[in-house]
């Protein structure tokens, strides 16, 4: 068992270390290149980042001989339907409600004219602000789930894939989806300091900053690394991963500028994730009461 667990460790040690070193180099090219983060080519320098997951994945197996088994990678549909329903619309409807109640929370922040829409609802010469929102919000109901899951599998390959089923083999099925959400957010840490979700005006800039990507981080975790141990499947991590990201800035649209970052309106904000943090609080105490035998068998070193 010893012996099992070590290897476990060691399995570990590889993927993360080679996951936050090849993304960090890789995001490392945008200010070493003197690049403007958001703009241009940093896009696609940023999604060639979230492939590096699931890559760590692969080269972890090849370098300890662990082999390609247990990959989570079947959808599992059979038996469930509801669960797979509420992947697909539930991401949806909290974005709504974080948003309805961040504006309730903070209603000078609201902006009834939409201003952000105004300039591309201009373009259209037919749409209205008001119009462009509801099909944008129409769009993230219908293929928010999956618009983005290429990307969304390149991270969830690693993170709930791979790094959380090998946390469970040594902790609690808690602290192993709270331990897997802290790795998440902190492998976000040098996109953070450019600005990403939270810009770079904020008081704390950019600890704070950092410290509230990884808080974010551990929440959502919580939500898709509990789907994936239900489902035995990182597709509904994937699917909820693909509908935050298409999702993620219907509240800033509706927003005035000025808003602390750090509250929200978004999601990544204390105030704006609060629908989420209580679902993700529900969902760990709803862990803890689970069987120990549903906890995946301790693998055997190859």
């Amino acid at each position: 068992m010893e012996q099992d667990r070590t290897m476990v460790k060691k399995r570990l040690m590889w993927f993360v270390v080679l996951t936050f070193v090849i993304t960090w180099l890789i995001f490392g090219q945008i200010p070493r290149q003197g690049l403007t983060y958001g703009t241009g080519v940093t896009i696609y320098i940023v999604m060639a980042g979230m492939f590096v997951p699931a890559l760590c994945n692969l080269l972890t197996r090849l370098i300890t001989r662990e082999g390609f088994d247990n990959m989570l990678l079947g959808p599992n549909f059979k038996g469930h339907g509801r669960d797979y329903l509420l992947v697909f619309f539930g991401p949806t409807a909290l974005l709504l409600l974080s948003a309805l109640l961040y504006f309730l929370i903070m209603p000078g922040s609201f902006d009834p004219q939409f201003t952000l829409l105004q300039e591309p609802a201009a373009r259209t010469g037919v749409l209205s602000a008001q119009t462009l929102l509801l099909i944008t919000v129409l769009q993230v109901v219908i293929i928010g789930p999956v618009i983005n899951i290429i990307p969304t599998l390149g991270e969830e390959l690693g993170w709930r894939a791979y790094l959380l089923p090998k946390l469970r083999l040594l902790l609690s099925d808690r602290a192993a989806l709270v331990v897997t959400g802290l790795i998440w957010g902190l492998w976000h840490a040098p996109v953070i300091a450019m600005g990403h979700n939270y810009g770079t005006s904020y008081a704390g800039y950019p600890w704070l900053g950092i410290l509230m990507m990884v808080v974010f981080c551990v929440w959502l975790g919580i939500i898709e690394g509990y789907m994936t141990i239900k489902l035995n499947s990182v597709i509904p991590a994937a699917m909820i991963h693909s509908t935050v990201n298409a999702g993620a800035g219907l509240a800033i649209i509706m927003a005035k500028e000025g808003a602390n970052p750090l509250l929200g309106p978004a999601i990544t904000g204390l105030i704006g994730g609060m629908p989420f943090i209580l679902v993700a609080v529900i969902l760990l105490k709803k862990t803890g009461n689970q069987p120990e035998e549903t906890k995946p068998a301790m693998e055997v070193p190859k």
